[in-house]
């Protein structure tokens, strides 16, 4: 039986690409994360089977209330990243201040900053949810990451991804080289490669977007999306079909297979807060791997991971997919 091209082998070969700056750190990292995608995984497969459905009883900083996965996804990615030397310091939607590595652990050069479980809810009722995660480096020399290391912008990211947790696992990732896919084979343990070099259709006929918040929105997204439901006697001059599955990684993922826009725009119930979704654990790194794709990533304003991050828990509004749709958006936008 062949097995394929497995992530590690993947990423030795694409670090060997680098000549003299390939590092066994960094490819040992990611092994890291895969690992943790791999236990989380196991776990959303048993669902209620082992009791890890439903709330947990609390609520995170951003005033979400937790669900069990989120804190034990949480968990699951701190054990995996704190031990092997690999990582300097984590920061996660679940928790408030950064985690630091205990005194006497191996500290790496590299910083993950990561959202457990997106769409967690979802979990309930047996639909898609996933990990996102973003790769930045520490600051050189330090040794001790405080928070403000972590405050870089997108465009200092040196990797990104996701895992969707559906029919299969598959994990999406980028090093800044383009974006590929690898599905988790349960009989042997490892990802392996089945999506090399996706991309994002420049094109497209679908949206996805909360449309129970429509009397919310801004007069810009309003006639977009007004306009995308008028069809063929519309302005855009074609049919679109609407999709929502509330969950980023879900929404992202059906859109670097097929193409499509995605949007969490500025509304009047968010304004306050700067947006809903988070720009380090899911702006940024969602927009590097769709803008590796071919595809585009904006504030409605500007480019998503030019954003400078003040704070860990920013939100940030979010339109991202199809390039000449998201440019559209933007055209929206700037005729107000």
């Amino acid at each position: 039986m062949q097995i394929g091209t497995t992530l590690t082998n993947f990423i030795i070969e694409e670090q060997r690409k680098l000549g003299g700056q390939a590092s066994g750190e960094f490819t040992g990292l990611l092994n890291d994360i895969a690992t943790a995608c791999k236990a989380i995984s196991n776990l959303v497969n048993k669902g209620d089977l082992i009791g890890i459905l439903g709330v947990a009883g609390s609520e995170n900083v951003m005033g979400d209330e937790q669900k069990k996965m989120d804190l034990i996804s949480n968990d699951i990615f701190i054990e995996a990243l704190e031990n092997n030397g690999h990582c300097g310091g984590m920061a996660s939607e679940e928790m408030e201040d950064i985690y630091e590595l205990a005194e006497g652990k191996v500290r790496g050069k590299y910083l993950v900053v990561f959202d457990p479980l997106d769409g967690s809810s979802n979990m309930d009722i047996n639909v898609n949810v996933g990990t996102i995660f973003s790769v930045l480096k520490a600051p050189e020399g330090v040794k001790n990451p405080t928070k403000e290391d972590f405050m870089q912008k997108g465009t200092e990211q040196v990797a990104a991804g996701y895992c969707v947790y559906g029919p299969s696992s598959m994990l999406v990732m980028t090093t800044g080289n383009g974006v590929t896919g690898f599905t988790l084979d349960q009989n042997v343990g490892e990802f392996i490669l089945t999506h090399d070099d996706m991309k994002i259709p420049e094109d497209t006929k679908e949206f996805a977007i909360n449309m129970s918040n429509r009397r919310f929105w801004e007069a810009p997204v309003r006639e977009y999306i007004d306009n995308c439901v008028a069809g063929e006697e519309g302005p855009h001059g074609k049919r679109y079909n609407m999709r929502w599955v509330a969950a980023m990684v879900a929404e992202v993922h059906r859109i670097l297979c097929r193409g499509g826009i995605f949007m969490y725009p500025l509304d009047e119930r968010n304004r306050d807060k700067g947006g809903k979704l988070r720009l380090m654990y899911e702006g940024n790194p969602m927009s590097m791997i769709v803008e590796q794709a071919g595809g585009a990533a904006s504030t409605g304003h500007g480019r998503i991971m030019e954003v400078e991050p003040t704070d860990l828990h920013q939100r940030v509004p979010v339109v991202m997919g199809s390039k000449n749709e998201v440019a559209r958006v933007e055209e929206y936008y700037a005729k107000g």
